[in-house]
């Protein structure tokens, strides 16, 4: 198909397409369901079904969780909360505390020229954060998360990433459906040679193709759902 129709070109119908390609209507419908999930085709209520432009190459780099505001080519990283509270059970492993340890957690989401492609929990212990004011709220409280963090000296960090599928808070971020295909990227970050941070930063598997290194090519990942 990707040699009949060009991007943004709205395809013909199930009947059209059946014919053109000798199927039956059925067999059809799994296929552009599948393109749909794979991120090659877009459906549009009122349009019909449009051939999708290519994945945006997405720089996943160092120090991600000091970035905010815009970047080059339109990268916006921008807060939605920060809260403070209790260690779940799981949390605490990832984190390497105790149940019930205080962590914050800042909430952002990334954009691309205006479309959200990415939303990211960076978890921290409170304990790594000891001159945190702990009057401030909202988006002050996240930048001084954020601030400290960097301040601490973070030293090292390492990355892996996996296929899986939006849950039901991330997907309402990225505005995409539940059980949306996604790359989950787990970033942990290490100073004085003990875990400081641990970022979970949850990319639209449809429409983003993530780079790794410093040159941004160093190596690539892209979903093959």
């Amino acid at each position: 198909m990707d040699t009949e129709f060009s991007t943004g070109q709205v395809l013909p119908n199930e009947r059209e397409l059946s014919a053109r390609f000798g199927v039956a209507r059925a067999t059809l419908r799994q296929a552009l369901d599948q393109l749909e999930l794979e991120g090659r085709l877009v459906r549009r209520r009122g349009i019909g079904t449009l051939v999708a432009a290519p994945r945006v190459g997405i720089p996943v780099g160092d120090r991600e969780y000091g970035r905010t505001g815009t970047a080059r080519g339109g990268q916006d990283w921008t807060v939605v909360d920060c809260t403070t509270g209790p260690a779940t059970a799981a949390l605490a492993r990832t984190l390497n505390l105790a149940e019930g340890d205080q962590v914050h957690t800042v909430r952002r989401v990334r954009t691309v020229q205006g479309v959200t492609v990415a939303a990211e929990s960076l978890h921290v212990p409170s304990a790594a954060l000891p001159h945190l004011a702990l009057v401030v709220d909202g988006n002050d409280r996240a930048r001084g998360v954020l601030r400290q963090l960097d301040r601490i000296g973070v030293d090292g960090e390492s990355r892996s990433v996996e296929l899986g599928v939006a849950e039901t808070a991330e997907a309402a971020l990225l505005e995409r459906p539940p059980g949306t295909p996604v790359l989950v990227v787990t970033t942990q970050y290490a100073a004085a040679g003990r875990l400081a941070a641990v970022a979970v930063s949850t990319y639209r598997a449809d429409t983003c193709k993530l780079t790794f290194g410093e040159s941004g090519v160093a190596v690539q990942v892209a979903a093959a759902v």
